[in-house]
């Protein structure tokens, strides 16, 4: 941005850094590094997720500097700060998972009250995994301040026993030596080979799902979802998206320009082609909340029913990320579905969708014509019933065909931990339809991922495609099989799921969009009769969260505790 361009650019950052009165603000700024001309230029905010621990941010620090490259050649200056990012997967299977979800809202309030507190002018988010894209999304969404994003990319498939593999399989492995299947030898070799490096998992999972979402609402680069983290042209891409954010600075393009009711339909489309993970069913009304938009269930249904499934990824079919991006990425999956996107939503490359349509490249096996699908609807799919009578949801991309219509017997549980003895213990058959209840936001509270009990029935020879699981939780996007979550009202706050008793039937069919239990009405209010709210142990963060967490079928955001907690049972 030029002198003369900043003159007529009437500048955010100005509040800190022009007049006599900021005196005192420059000192501090001189402290810091800056200079006189640093401080005068455009303050560019770099949310940055870094950290040691997560495999897909150890990388996030060089990216960083690409970034902060590109906003210098552009003429701003790049103020880098963090935020948090919790590991899924090493939080997976102990009360740590419960700290996952409730990190989404504290990495999208540390996002925002750095931006306001510093008057940053524009941001560049770095970001990967689970709930840390989400809430670098709710954040950009809530300010509406000139932002780009940067996903940091994926690692590259692992290998074992000369087949690909990922955190998936490392989770199904476990099952499989617990049964005999594999021997400890064999487990380690797979342990030590399933994840070879830097960058978000391998699959389709939540992390590279968002990253696609995130592309497709036009807020980074095209190509960035695809494009692993080790690849030179995400360095590439991190440069330019530093260079260009001073170009939505200058041009005051605003996420809310970009972040309209068609760029979430968008989004959805894509999701659904791809058979994302189920956590975009939190994220999306979730984000789309922030942007004043209203993102229902009946939304993702009414998109699901003219958006087929035509990439088969892991977990559910043999694809990886680094295959998408060598059949084209985003853009080639949108070149299938033309008829069905707003192809005029602008982006932040200077184009808009149907641009990036008419410059894709693809070819290969992945992406699925619309006459050969994979499935005929989108790879996730909404069930209603006297269950889940705000609904649930499933990814019905990646379960076995037998199971999309299923009947069997409850067996009922109230943690995961006690899910998961029960398995460990041989206690659960062929036929049953396991219960996981008060594990939703409220009641976990936290609403944990399930990818260790659903890890242990689908990696089963004895159990996989014969055993399904419903829960007020939710899934892992590494999670397969006739895994229903996100059952809605969760079982703390009056969810018919709290009155399933053990052996009752349950009947699922997936393709009438239906979860049943097989009880009278008449029962049902009976057993209502005796049934009161647990009480809810948690301390800190998880309290607070337990006090205002929202539904799953909203998203479960936070509202102010003052709100109503209704504890009655809810009916169909």
């Amino acid at each position: 941005m030029s002198e003369e361009q900043l003159k007529d650019r009437d500048l955010r950052s100005s509040e800190v850094t022009e007049g006599a009165d900021r005196a005192p603000h420059r000192s501090l700024f001189r402290a810091a590094g800056l200079d006189d001309e640093d401080i005068h230029k455009p303050l560019i905010g770099v949310a940055n997720s870094w950290n040691e621990i997560v495999p897909g941010h150890v990388h996030l620090d060089e990216l960083a500097e690409f970034v902060k490259a590109g906003i210098r050649q552009a003429g701003g200056t790049p103020l880098e700060f963090n935020t948090i990012a919790v590991d899924d997967g090493i939080a997976m299977g102990h009360d740590g998972m419960r700290s996952s979800l409730p990190s989404r809202e504290t990495i999208a309030d540390s996002v925002e009250l750095m931006t306001n507190a510093h008057r940053f002018d524009g941001i560049v988010a770095l970001a990967s995994c689970d709930k840390i894209v989400p809430g670098m999304l709710m954040a950009i969404a809530r300010l509406d301040v000139p932002a780009i994003v940067v996903t940091g990319g994926h690692m590259a498939a692992g290998e074992y026993d000369d087949e690909p593999a990922d955190l998936a399989s490392v989770f199904e492995g476990v099952s499989k030596y617990n049964e005999g299947e594999m021997s400890e030898d064999e487990l380690y070799d797979l342990e030590c080979n399933a994840c070879p490096g830097e960058g978000s998992c391998a699959g389709m999972f939540t992390a590279n799902t968002m990253a696609c979402v995130t592309e497709t609402l036009g807020l980074s680069w095209t190509g960035c979802a695809t494009v692993g983290a080790t690849d030179d042209r995400k360095r590439k891409i991190a440069e330019q998206s530093g260079r260009e954010i001073l170009r939505l600075v200058e041009e005051d393009v605003r996420p809310s320009d970009l972040l309209t009711r068609e760029s979430f339909e968008n989004a959805l489309t894509v999701d659904l082609a791809l058979g994302g993970s189920t956590n975009t069913m939190l994220h999306l009304p979730a984000i789309a909340q922030e942007a004043g938009v209203d993102l229902t269930l009946e939304d993702f249904e009414a998109v699901a029913d003219r958006t087929p499934h035509l990439a088969h990824m892991s977990p559910a079919g043999p694809w990886r990320m680094e295959h998408l991006r060598d059949d084209g990425g985003v853009p080639a999956v949108m070149t299938r579905l033309t008829d069905l996107l707003h192809g005029d939503r602008p982006t932040v490359d200077r184009t808009t969708i149907e641009g990036r349509i008419e410059d894709a490249e693809w070819g290969g096996d992945v992406i699925r014509s619309r006459e050969d699908p994979v499935h005929e609807e989108g790879g996730l799919a909404v069930l209603r019933g006297n269950i889940a009578p705000e609904g649930a949801v499933v990814k019905a991309a990646a379960m076995d065909d037998e199971m999309r219509e299923f009947e069997g017997r409850a067996r009922v549980f109230e943690s995961q931990q006690a899910t998961l003895d029960a398995l460990d213990a041989g206690e659960i058959a062929p036929g049953d339809v396991i219960v996981i209840r008060y594990e939703g936001p409220r009641g976990g509270p936290g609403m944990p991922e399930m990818l260790e009990p659903t890890s242990k029935v689908s990696g089963s020879p004895r159990l996989s495609g014969s055993v399904a699981l419903i829960t007020d939780g939710r899934f892992s996007g590494a999670t397969r099989g006739a895994a229903i979550g996100h059952v809605s009202p969760e079982a703390a706050a009056g969810g018919p799921i709290a009155l399933v008793e053990e052996g009752d039937t349950i009947r699922i069919d997936t393709d009438a969009g239906r979860l049943d239990l097989a009880v009278s009405e008449e029962e049902l209010r009976d057993r209502a009769t005796e049934w009161s709210p647990p009480e809810i142990e948690a301390t800190g963060v998880l309290e607070r969260y337990a006090a205002m967490a929202t539904s799953a079928s909203t998203g479960g955001v936070l509202e102010a505790p003052d709100r109503a907690a209704e504890t009655d049972i809810h009916f169909e």
